[in-house]
């Protein structure tokens, strides 16, 4: 629900602040994510040794208070500051916790990664419809109530979050992580350029398409309950990816996911009522159902760094999605919002044709047939 909390201020910020438009709205979206994003490789390397829990515990705590200051903020300075420290908690969190999830899920990695995806995406969905209408009942003022859950959950994570370390018993030396990411340089140059497009596509779509649904006469509620059906989509299609890239393997589940969310979305554009709707969902599902997928590939990759694999694939790859959503936040205030939005729409296309150079692994359920038929054989 962090994740998700700048954009819900949008609508209200274009009234507050005079001159806000589609590339302030752009720049403030994509500062928090740009900060999480570029800082999760680095996090992402000092977790993949023992000891440092204090950090995962207070990068929540820390995001939380950061971003429950942002609601009294009168200067726009000021608020991108806010959200650009923010976004260090959530560097801070993610790769740890999809770390332990990974060496907890045993062969069916993908499909546990998925839930642990699909419950923020969960979250995300949930934003605008706790969000918007706070903030339209109390005003941004209200936001400082914010902290209470992320103090909250700081706690529960502080006494109940496995104390077992993630990948070892001491950190990696610099040299090793070098060598790992030689070995697998071209298979991850792939990912990331996948992961960088959907991002964009992805950021930028909770950045403009309120101001273009806003645009086209709907009110605050509206808006707020066709993003929310977007990503909670999104979230039941992370769970359903997980599991037909157990059954079909991972690269078949990335490239068809995403070639697929294209014409989605197009639909939903150029169509009205019950239809745009069912469209739209179908399109977040098909978008969000390769996410968790594409986090197991690069720690496949990188077998021996998981967490750093994590910080590359949700953290950096998304970063340099994020700073592309400035440049088309840009050009939505020259050529107009609903270019920009069908822009982000054909996106999830070139991510899928791009996924074809993926290496092909075998699926997970091939992977467990085998080693079942391995122990069969007398040794």
């Amino acid at each position: 629900m962090y994740s998700n909390f700048l954009p819900q201020m949008l609508p209200f910020l274009v009234i507050l602040m005079p001159g806000f438009g589609a590339t302030e709205a752009a720049v403030l979206v994509s500062t928090f994510t740009i900060t999480s994003s570029f800082a999760q490789p680095l996090f992402g390397y000092l977790f993949d040794g023992p000891g440092r829990r204090w950090m995962f515990t207070l990068g929540t705590l820390w995001m939380a208070i950061l971003l429950s200051l942002t609601g009294i903020t009168h200067t726009y300075p000021v608020l991108v500051t806010l959200a650009a420290f923010a976004g260090l908690g959530t560097a801070a969190f993610h790769p740890r916790a999809s770390s332990l999830v990974n060496v907890t899920s045993g062969d069916r990695k993908a499909v546990f990664l998925s839930g642990f995806v699909a419950s923020g995406n969960l979250g995300f969905a949930l934003s605008p419809l706790v969000l918007i209408p706070f903030f339209k009942a109390y005003g941004l003022h209200g936001a400082v109530f914010a902290v209470i859950p992320g103090a909250v959950v700081a706690i529960l994570l502080q006494f109940f979050a496995p104390r077992g370390e993630p990948t070892g018993k001491s950190s990696p030396a610099l040299s090793q992580v070098i060598s790992s990411l030689k070995s697998a340089a071209q298979e991850l140059a792939v990912l990331i350029g996948v992961i960088a497009l959907r991002s964009v596509a992805y950021t930028g779509l909770l950045a403009l398409l309120p101001l273009y649904l806003k645009a086209d006469a709907l009110s605050d509620t509206e808006v707020s309950h066709l993003l929310t059906i977007m990503l909670a989509s999104g979230a039941v299609g992370g769970i359903v990816g997980g599991l037909v890239s157990d059954y079909y393997g991972r690269k078949r589940l990335i490239v068809g996911s995403l070639l697929a969310a294209t014409p989605f979305f197009f639909g939903f554009l150029f169509t009205e009522g019950v239809v745009s709707i069912i469209l739209l969902g179908l399109a977040g599902a098909a978008l969000m159902s390769n996410f968790s997928v594409t986090v197991v590939a690069a720690q496949e990759a990188i077998p021996a760094n998981k967490a750093l694999a994590a910080g590359l694939s949700m953290g950096f790859a998304g970063g340099l999605g994020a700073l592309a959503v400035i440049l088309v936040g840009r050009a939505a205030d020259i050529v107009g919002v609903r270019e920009a939005v069908a822009f982000l729409f054909a996106l999830p296309l070139v991510a899928g044709l791009l996924a074809l150079w993926m290496k092909n692994r075998a699926a997970d359920r091939l992977q467990r047939i085998n080693r079942s038929a391995a122990k069969t054989i007398p040794g």
